[in-house]
């Protein structure tokens, strides 16, 4: 490593091997039942659950720490209403034959179709874009990378966090996404990468049986 200034690496807990299994343990099983929710409920949820959530999707790994990615939270209704409707005419010509027969089978178990009322039902939509150009510094036009890796990463923990705190969600990304930069008024530079549902789900929401079925611990992990 070249000598950059530094500070101390982050002060870690002092745990026995036994008690960081446990904790790696604890975690899954708190994540193991997060579900994809289709089902919102409108009721009001505090502004600053969706700001601390953010915040932590904000401590993501992410290229040359330019830290390539903003949220634009969405709860004006009219607005909402606006991309539902953009994103409702992209998925009904999805749906009526643009996806091909092969991935309408795979959604088939699913159920899931072109009609999108959780984009108006649901308090926030969090429209996540990745930024092509911009740095850690306030004002800056640099070559951002590995904005897709970065992104994703943030979004994974955005969800995590806002399942950790109580709240349901859903990634939906209508393909193409364009109109999500028009309405968010977002500079060219920034690609729409997602749209995160948040809010409750209502008391009679449902999850497909398909969505439950998870590979085993074998089929995602090789030891070399």
């Amino acid at each position: 490593m070249k000598d950059v200034p530094s500070q101390p690496y982050t002060v870690l807990p002092d745990l026995t091997p036994a008690e960081r299994v446990e904790r790696a343990r604890a975690f899954y099983d708190s994540v193991k039942d997060r579900r994809s929710c289709r089902f919102f409920s409108d009721a009001p949820v505090p502004r600053a659950v969706i700001e601390e959530a953010i915040r932590a999707a904000g401590t993501a790994p992410n290229g040359a720490n330019h830290q390539p990615w903003h949220f634009a939270v969405v709860e004006n209704p009219h607005v909402k209403a606006r991309i539902r409707e953009a994103a409702e005419a992209e998925e009904r010509a999805f749906y009526e034959g643009k996806a091909g027969e092969e991935w309408l089978g795979a959604l088939a178990p699913i159920g899931t179709d072109w009609e999108k009322p959780f984009l108006e039902t649901a308090p926030y939509l969090i429209v996540v874009f990745g930024q092509r150009k911009g740095g850690p510094e306030e004002g800056d036009e640099k070559q951002n990378y590995y904005v897709t890796e970065s992104v994703g990463i943030a979004c994974g923990l955005l969800i995590t966090a806002l399942h950790q705190a109580g709240l349901a969600t859903l990634t939906h990304t209508p393909s193409p996404m364009g109109f999500l930069r028009d309405i968010c008024q977002r500079p060219a530079s920034e690609k729409p990468v997602m749209i995160i549902v948040a809010g409750l789900p209502t008391p009679d929401a449902t999850t497909p049986l398909h969505a439950a079925r998870k590979k085993p611990l074998d089929r995602i992990m090789s030891w070399l």
